[in-house]
């Protein structure tokens, strides 16, 4: 049983489908639960946890946001990187909206991605982004670098609107029960030592529990999975739609989806009205580095073969 540390857990809702796939979710806390739960007076120990999940706050960065940025969401951004360098799981994920900056970590490579709720089965339009890091530089054991492949379902023809942490506070809001289901929760959830306005801050800025469930599946086959691990660990790079969805790729595709080339093109009108240079391929040093562990992990493998070679002929 793998074990996987929780931060910035919340009421749990990203836990939730990770301990229904049979993980052991350990929390750090949350400063929900009071200032002594704060990630910043937290300290790991390495070799304990397997993975980290994480959904820091996202007040900062979110587009809906209507006031300047506090500098907080940076701050724990990078408390979560201190967490993940101090307890060098074998994996990570980070969910956050799609303007979080990208997250870099020496030694893990990391696959980005969006998923919205509506193509993980709920009736809502929630769309977040995802990054997964993978640990695989360590000359003393081979680490294949592991790589998601999310099922997304089609969209429904018609969906709620998103729902908002403040939704507690609108006229118009929701019913508490529909505002949970939306979510993934059952409808006869409660928290209730909250108030009404507390209860739906808390449930709208969780995961949605769908999206968690389709997560986990994924970071399951993705570390246990060892066909899995084996094929796409060979062509990981060639694997990965160009657009940085996170999406994996079939024969010589260069973009998954019809929206995922109509994203590059913007993207390369864009650098070409600002007269950039053409993006440099995400982690590309950082490709040259495990291709370099794998050359000296190939090395190893022979020379340890013609020794027992040797030895037999003796």
């Amino acid at each position: 049983m793998q074990v996987v540390l929780s931060l910035f857990t919340g009421i749990g809702m990203l836990d939730i489908g990770f301990k229904e796939l049979g993980f052991c979710v350990v929390s750090a806390g949350d400063t929900i639960l009071g200032e002594h739960h704060d990630i910043r007076k937290f300290k790991a120990k390495k070799g304990v946890f397997d993975g980290i999940i994480a959904g820091p706050p996202c007040q900062d960065f979110s587009k809906a946001r209507r006031t300047a940025p506090t500098g907080e969401g940076l701050e724990l951004l990078n408390e979560f990187c201190r967490i993940v360098e101090e307890a060098k799981p074998r994996w990570f994920i980070m969910e956050n909206v799609p303007t979080v900056p990208n997250v870099k970590i020496d030694d893990y490579f990391v696959q980005r991605f969006d998923l919205n709720a509506k193509n993980c089965g709920s009736m809502q339009n929630r769309n977040r982004h995802f990054q997964f890091g993978s640990y695989t530089c360590d000359f003393d054991n081979e680490l294949p670098t592991l790589i998601l492949n999310i099922k997304r379902d089609p969209s429904p023809p018609s969906v709620s609107r998103c729902v908002t942490a403040s939704e507690g506070k609108q006229k118009d809001r929701r019913d508490f029960a529909d505002f949970c289901e939306l979510q993934g929760l059952p409808q006869d959830f409660d928290l209730p030592n909250f108030n009404q306005s507390a209860k739906y801050r808390a449930v709208g800025n969780g995961v949605n529990v769908l999206v968690s469930r389709r997560i986990a599946e994924a970071v399951k086959v993705a570390t246990e999975d060892k066909e899995y691990i084996k094929e796409h660990e060979l062509t990981m790079y060639g694997d990965l739609c160009a657009c940085g969805c996170g999406r994996l790729l079939t024969g010589r595709q260069k973009s998954a989806t019809p929206n995922c080339r109509k994203r590059l093109e913007k993207k390369r009108k864009l650098e070409k009205s600002l007269n950039l240079p053409s993006t440099v391929p995400p982690d590309d040093v950082f490709k040259q580095r495990i291709e370099i562990n794998r050359t000296a992990r190939a090395i190893e493998k022979i020379t340890e073969k013609y020794k027992k070679m040797y030895e037999n002929e003796d």
